[in-house]
């Protein structure tokens, strides 16, 4: 049998701060519900979702806040709203233990990122995460700065 090729997804949009304004906890994968426009606008990779979050309203339905997508320039009077909220598709459970994580532990749905998977579809990686202390952003950023010494020492030496 021939060998599966590696997936080479494309990345539309990334929220590089995540990582360092919050411990990540789970992560999930969940569908997004666009317009056409805003698949298109996506595929040019001018999104972002740097202040974006996630939240679960009362009916059991999970949207993507804040998130901009800018309009699409060659779509004339059909565009869409640029900061609309989104609908984030995911099984019950998923949804239910997101809710959980955010009224009992008070935690926060962060999206991570943005991608077009291996058949072409729009998904969201979006984390349940607690918000760091000054204090642990410090001691990450020590961490951080010793991994690359370490590294450049290591290459000194051999």
């Amino acid at each position: 049998m021939a060998a599966k090729k590696p997936s080479a997804f494309k990345i539309a949009a990334e929220n590089r701060k995540a990582r360092y304004n919050y411990e990540i906890g789970e992560t999930f994968e969940a569908g997004l519900m666009l317009t056409g426009t805003e698949v298109k606008s996506l595929r040019t990779g001018k999104a972002t979702i740097a202040e974006s979050y996630a939240s679960v309203d009362h009916d059991g339905e999970v949207f993507l806040v804040n998130a901009t997508i800018p309009e699409y320039l060659e779509a004339n009077r059909f565009n869409h709203v640029p900061k609309r909220p989104r609908k984030l598709l995911l099984h019950g459970k998923e949804i239910a233990k997101l809710a959980q994580g955010v009224e009992r532990q008070g935690m926060t749905i962060v999206p991570l990122k943005i991608y077009f998977n291996d058949r072409g579809r729009a998904k969201i990686e979006i984390a349940l995460a607690r918000g760091k202390q000054l204090h642990d952003k410090r001691e990450t950023e020590k961490k951080r700065d010793w991994n690359k010494e370490k590294g450049r020492l290591l290459r000194d030496k051999g």
